[in-house]
Parts: C-alpha cells; sequence; structure tokens
C-alpha cells in the first residue's frame, strides 16, 4: 500500500492510498513525500474483501529485516548447550525438567548448534534465504545433515566448490 500525505498548515491528510498485492514491504523518501509499501493478502469473505496485514515476522523478513524469533532461538540453543557443556545439567531432558518446557522442543531447539558457523552467521545478520524461516528449520531437522556443504545446499545457502 502506497500513502502520500500533504502536511501544510501541520495538519496531516492521507491523499492518496494504492494497494499493491504481492510487493514486498519498503519505505522510501521521494522529495517531500515519504513512501511505504507494505505486503498485504487479500481474503473473500462472504461479499466482502477484507486486506489481511503481514505477521510482524513476515514483515520483518519482506523488508529484509532479521528473523527475531530465529535469533531469539538461536541464542536459546547456544546457552542450553552451554549450560550442558558446563554440567550444570547432565541430561537434555533434566535441562527440559528445569526449565519446565517438553524434552523433544529442547532437543530441537540443541540441534540448532550443529549449523554451520556462517549459516548462524548469516541468519544473525537477516542474510539467510528468504525460505529460510525457524518453520522450515524446524520441520528438516531429521533431513538435516551433519556435513555443512551440505546443510548449506539442503538450506538453499549458495555453495562454492574449491577447484584446483
Amino acid at each position: 500500500m502506497t500513502a502520500q500525505r500533504n502536511t501544510g498548515a501541520g495538519n496531516p491528510r492521507l491523499l492518496t492510498v494504492r494497494i499493491e498485492v504481492g510487493a514486498d514491504a519498503r519505505s522510501y523518501v521521494s522529495g517531500q513525500q515519504r513512501v511505504t509499501l507494505v505486503p498485504l493478502k487479500i481474503k473473500r469473505r462472504q461479499n466482502r474483501k477484507l486486506l489481511i496485514p503481514p505477521t510482524p515476522a513476515e514483515a520483518s523478513r519482506a523488508s529484509g529485516g532479521l528473523d527475531v524469533p530465529m535469533i531469539k532461538t538461536l541464542g536459546k540453543a547456544f546457552y542450553w548447550k552451554r549450560l550442558l557443556d558446563e554440567g550444570r545439567y547432565p541430561t537434555a531432558t533434566d535441562l527440559a525438567r528445569a526449565l519446565k518446557l517438553e524434552p523433544g522442543w529442547v532437543a530441537e531447539v540443541l540441534r540448532l548448534t550443529m549449523l554451520a558457523p556462517d549459516i548462524v552467521e548469516a541468519i544473525l545478520e537477516g542474510r539467510q534465504p528468504r525460505p529460510l524461516n525457524l518453520q522450515t528449520l524446524r520441520g528438516r531437522h531429521e533431513l538435516l545433515p551433519r556435513d555443512w556443504n551440505e546443510q548449506r545446499r539442503a538450506l538453499g545457502f549458495v555453495v562454492q566448490t574449491l577447484t584446483d
């Protein structure tokens, strides 16, 4: 959706609204106008059309921002791994019990520590491929290879091969 405002006399008025379906969220300044584009979904309900704004995670990713839920989960994974490595909890099940969380969820989150370092870095910097988010990553744990080059291929990262 694009909105142009006239701020004359200190009272902003909305002059024009243009809706573009399927666009990425972005914002820029053109002259004295600030233009913001927001991706919207249009759903039909009975005889009406509803404009559905993106979820915060979708909006963040569409604008090229950070995937905050994935970053928080990665932070938990490495923190929990440190607790286990330091011996504060003998097993992931004991850690889950202490945190009052499901052991399966804790084990699933801990598997994120096996991602290639450059994949973790790309996620922290918001440079991961668009389809990669926490939900898609969670669904791939059993299929996620241990080899880092294979992980890169499976998750949509560019893999450079060295030739002699």
